[in-house]
């Protein structure tokens, strides 16, 4: 094999690695972005997820406190028929 042959068959060769290398590497920068542009996605997703939570958490402190004055002040009218009213909404078994 003289060495023209060689290059006529090795010369193709490699033009054909190269060009699967470079594809190859493409595609992993390609995908590399998707995943990282996912990740910012769902970061933010879960960012506002738990903003949307403490919210909730401090609107459901603010209605436990006024429940509880509104208990309060209801005791403090009639004792008795607060209770009387808590009985019938809760019955018991026997």
């Amino acid at each position: 094999m003289t060495l023209s042959q060689f290059f006529s068959i090795v010369g193709p060769l490699a033009s054909f690695v190269a060009a699967t290398v470079v594809v190859f590497a493409g595609y992993k920068t390609s995908a590399a972005k998707v995943w990282r542009e996912e990740a910012e996605a769902q970061k933010e997703r879960a960012d506002r997820l738990a903003g949307d939570l403490t919210e909730i958490k401090n609107r459901l402190a603010r209605i436990e406190a006024e429940n509880a004055r509104l208990i309060q002040i209801l005791t403090s009218l009639d004792p008795n028929r607060l209770a009387a009213i808590r009985l019938a909404a809760n019955p018991t078994e026997d």
